[in-house]
């Protein structure tokens, strides 16, 4: 993995130690005579919600815990102007004067600086400056760097001539935090390049995992703090050792695609990439993250299509794709350590295989039988176990993705979970979710031992528990017509106790029909199909219904309770000509 993401910051030029990508939405606009002409707004003004511009290489400043230091070239309003309710603080004047500080030794490379130093010594310009960002609704928070605007390269944060300059005075600071012992110590091999190298004591943090549980400072990747993991007398981030360059390589290239290509899966995040260059119309993740909207073409068809042409040689860059891998990486947080919490890489048409097959097993036939509902929305399936999607922890999150990327078997807890849910919502008389019924279908076609279903209701299969739940659909119709206004119904009285003990209630419940329900139904038609249809299925029933279910055949229950509900209403039509069947079977 770490090889991985340090061929990926290589690729895609990301900066190294003492850098990192950031977002800069303001700049201080200057001319070769040092004349302040205000703040400009970078990114596209024009979007309603304008982050401004991102760039590779910021520098950032070692030893920042220590207070009262600012970063180079990029910082915050509140630092490099004074700008905010909290600027005068001493805090923020001295971080103030510290980047001003930079500035005017870094002068001695780029002569440049040395104008904005002088412009921001100067309070009456500074508080111009402050008018113009508050008039713009800049926010204290907000990065701001230094444009000169008649200069071949306007924004200095590109110019790289003052790199060499930052590296030397970088790694004087390291050396000034470390007592002078930063240039010394023993050489290891890199654990991520092999390379003889100076372990670096501590490696910079990852940032983008707040929302998933790790700590706003950010969260480190690799760090050694207890005896256990301390052997052979290594600490901190000696116990994996590896250069500065890579460890800084490695948090850019994390950095980098969880900002571009970085999905929150409720309590967990995942990144993924390629190796080659793959458009966002070909992407196979990016169909299951955002599957379309019914009018769309679906992500099925759309997968399936690209698939097809991929395998055999219709698509235009079907060679290239032929050698192209992905990689995937599940994170999350735990405070201040970062969480691995999967790890996967395959071809990318192993992945889009996976894909295709990921729909077509969710796919399930609509509540009113009139379509078959084919693309899931991720985040629906992932709350599909639980009440709301906010209740996903991270583990499950991380394994419902393998599943999804490598056709792994849907786990039996989720399984357990998501029926729990659909008994719940039948017992209150909730709407059946159709990403719910999908994922049982999935867990029955993906895990052996359990028979496959189809997206809509098989009237030639014949596993017990199936027709049980075939059966319970039935009868609970048969009241329902029968009794209309009935408050509580079979279903809610029953279900729960048929769907896991059909031998003991099924009997019951279909001698309460044939006496008490079946001759309230005024139309002779209507109740010969009710009887017919009971009976049609009680027959197919090879013995009589099992004592127990176990988990397995619960789900089977519960798929054939749902598939004969949504039975489409065409069926129904054909075999009653006056209409009252199709009703019926739409009601």
């Amino acid at each position: 993995m770490l090889q991985e993401l340090i061929q990926y910051a290589e690729r895609n030029g990301l900066a190294g130690a003492g850098y990192s990508t950031k977002t800069v939405k303001w700049a201080i606009q200057a001319d070769l005579d040092g004349r302040c002409l205000g703040i400009a707004e970078l990114g596209n003004p024009d979007q309603k919600r304008n982050r401004g511009r991102e760039f590779n290489y910021c520098p950032d400043t070692p030893g920042m815990q220590s207070g009262g230091k600012s970063h180079f070239l990029v910082e915050s309003l509140e630092t490099v102007l004074l700008f905010g309710k909290n600027a005068q603080r001493r805090s923020a004047v001295d971080k103030h004067g510290f980047f001003v500080g930079l500035l005017r030794k870094a002068a001695a490379v780029v002569p440049e600086f040395a104008l904005f130093a002088d412009i921001l010594d100067d309070a009456g310009q500074r508080a111009r400056l402050c008018e113009q960002a508050e008039a713009q609704k800049a926010k204290p928070s907000d990065k701001i760097t230094l444009m000169v605007v008649d200069r071949d390269e306007p924004l200095l944060v590109e110019d790289p001539a003052w790199r060499p300059w930052w590296d030397d005075y970088r790694r004087s600071l390291l050396e000034q935090a470390s007592g002078g012992k930063h240039a010394e110590g023993g050489r290891m091999r890199c654990f991520a390049t092999g390379e003889l190298i100076k372990p670096a004591d501590t490696h910079p943090k990852i940032t983008q995992l707040a929302g998933v549980g790790a700590s706003s400072m950010g969260a480190s990747l690799v760090s050694f703090d207890k005896d256990a993991f301390a052997s052979l007398g290594l600490s901190q981030s000696a116990g994996a050792a590896m250069s500065e360059d890579a460890a800084a390589a490695y948090r850019a290239a994390i950095e980098d695609i969880l900002a571009h290509h970085g999905y929150n899966l409720a309590g967990a995040r995942v990144g993924y990439w390629y190796d080659k260059t793959v458009p966002p119309e070909d992407d196979p993740l990016s169909f299951l993250v955002d599957p379309g909207d019914s009018e769309e073409q679906g992500a099925l068809a759309r997968a399936r299509e690209l698939l097809d042409a991929v395998r055999t040689g219709k698509h235009p860059e079907a060679d290239k794709y032929a050698r192209t891998h992905y990689y995937a990486m599940t994170l999350s947080g735990n405070g201040g350590r970062v969480v691995v919490r999967d790890w996967m890489t395959g071809t990318f048409d192993e992945l889009l295989a996976s894909v295709v097959q990921w729909f077509e097993d969710l796919s399930i036939i609509s509540r009113d039988g009139s379509h078959v509902v084919e693309s899931h929305k991720l985040g629906a399936v992932l709350a599909a176990p639980l009440r709301e999607l906010k209740d996903v922890p991270g583990p499950l999150s991380a394994a419902m993705w393998r599943c999804a990327v490598k056709q792994a078997p849907i786990p039996t807890q989720v399984m357990a979970k998501t029926l729990a849910r659909v008994k719940v919502d039948l017992i209150q008389d909730e709407p059946a979710r159709h990403a719910r019924l999908g994922l049982l279908k999935a867990y029955c076609n993906r895990n052996e031992g359990v028979p496959n279903m189809n997206a809509e209701l098989n009237a030639y299969e014949t596993d017990a528990a199936y027709l049980c739940g075939r059966i319970m659909a039935i009868l609970a119709k048969i009241q329902q017509r029968a009794m209309p206004e009935v408050g509580v119904g079979v279903v809610q009285r029953y279900y729960a106790a048929a769907s896991a003990t059909p031998g003991l209630i099924l009997g019951r419940l279909v001698r309460t029909a044939q006496i008490a329900h079946l001759p309230k139904i005024g139309s002779p038609g209507l109740r010969h199909w009710f009887e017919s249809q009971l009976g049609d299925v009680w027959n197919q029933l090879q013995q009589a219904p099992p004592s127990y279910l176990t988990l397995e055949q619960q789900t089977l229950f519960a798929m054939g309770y749902y598939h004969q509900n949504a039975k489409r209403a065409q069926k129904a039509a054909e075999s009653d000509p006056n209409g009252e069947l199709a009703e019926e079977a739409t009601s």
